[in-house]
């Protein structure tokens, strides 16, 4: 699991909160710090805010999904940008699921381990 948020004070929230459903969580500070660090963390699950500074969570999702290395890890854009057009950019991107700002916990663990339950089942085809 990797965390990637520019404000520490939810990364950090978002963390204790996996960490205590017992999902092991990585952080990172913004798009750059995740690519460089997704390949050792190995992530099943990652969560991305949108607005970062250095490289954005459109980027950075658009880097994850061309590498073929990275493109199954599934993907949260979390995110304080709640338009239905922004929605849509991130859907089409490839994102496995949009979530807004402020969330709830208890839905973003539940979203967590379902993504994360489909990234361990054995892929057909």
């Amino acid at each position: 699991m990797l965390v990637v948020d520019d404000d520490e004070v939810i990364r950090q929230l978002i963390a204790v909160n996996l960490t205590l459903e017992g999902f092991e969580v990585e952080t990172a500070c913004d798009g750059q710090d995740c690519l460089d660090r997704v390949l050792e963390v190995r992530p099943d699950v990652i969560t991305l805010d949108v607005m970062m500074p250095r490289l954005d969570g459109w980027v950075t999702a658009t880097r994850l999904r061309d590498d073929e290395r990275t493109r199954h890890i599934k993907v949260i854009l979390l995110t304080a940008r709640a338009q239905e057009a922004d929605k849509q950019r991130g859907l089409s991107l490839g994102v496995d699921a949009y979530m807004t700002k402020p969330f709830d916990p208890e839905e973003l663990i539940q979203l967590v381990r379902e993504l994360a339950q489909q990234a361990r089942a054995p892929q057909h085809g």
